[in-house]
């Protein structure tokens, strides 16, 4: 008995640490995923994209905010004011949550699409909304997602 109670234990602590985003500074060149720097070429501008078309390249923003439980997606102010949702290419990483408030070059594929109001609810369940915000949320939004093979801390 006592042995099952301690592998029990065992297993919900590293249950808990795995569900940690990783810790660190965010310091300016760090560097999380699969950044390449001979492919960081000229920044694309979202300001035009239309629905469902895609533009793969790099993107520059201000990282606004971070999931709180793993580091698996953030929200990214763009540089002409839109927001974009950044979710990393097949959860291959993570980012510290000290990276809000930087700016950050991404690299990946970015386009325009609805999405539904049960992941704008699991979005801000992750980001530690109260639950009044999350049933507040009834419709779903336009909004510019990017799919990140890798970001660089810039600033």
């Amino acid at each position: 008995m006592k042995k099952i109670i301690l592998l029990s234990l065992t297993l919900f602590s590293f249950g808990s640490i795995a569900a940690q985003p990783p810790s660190g500074d965010a310091q300016k060149g760090e560097v999380y995923g699969n950044f390449n720097d001979t492919q960081k070429g000229s920044i694309l501008n979202l300001n035009h994209i239309k629905e469902n078309e895609t533009m793969e390249g790099s993107f520059k923003g201000i990282v606004q905010e971070v999931c709180a439980k793993k580091g698996c997606w953030i929200q990214l102010q763009l540089s002409d004011g839109k927001k974009a949702t950044v979710k990393m290419k097949d959860y291959s990483f993570f980012v510290p949550t000290a990276l809000e408030n930087k700016e950050v070059l991404i690299q990946g594929k970015a386009e325009l699409k609805i999405v539904s109001v049960a992941e704008l609810q699991h979005l801000a369940e992750d980001a530690n909304k109260t639950q009044e915000e999350i049933n507040a949320i009834t419709e779903p939004q336009k909004t510019i997602s990017i799919l990140a093979n890798g970001i660089q801390v810039i600033k």
